[in-house]
């Protein structure tokens, strides 16, 4: 069984689930078939950056939400898109 893994949300500590299991029960329900198919798809040398890709995902940061927000929002402004 994997140790647990912890990170800083907010300030505060919280666990990261890093097996196929626990990440898939900790993501949202419509983003569970996508997953499926990214680990199914994983070989070998992949597997590593997808579990850590979802394992991320599957932990939110509303401060990192928010600045991909507002960086998106910035490059759309650069573009002439927004």
């Amino acid at each position: 069984m994997a140790d647990p893994l912890k990170t800083l949300v907010d300030g505060v500590e919280v666990e990261v689930p890093n097996t196929i299991p626990d990440i898939r029960a900790a993501l949202p329900a419509d983003r569970r078939a996508e997953f499926d198919r990214a680990i199914n798809a994983a070989g070998v040398d992949e597997i590593h950056a997808v579990m850590r890709h979802w394992m991320l995902e599957a932990v939110p940061d509303p401060d990192a939400e928010a600045r991909l927000a507002r960086l998106a929002s910035d490059e759309a402004e650069r573009r002439g898109t927004s």
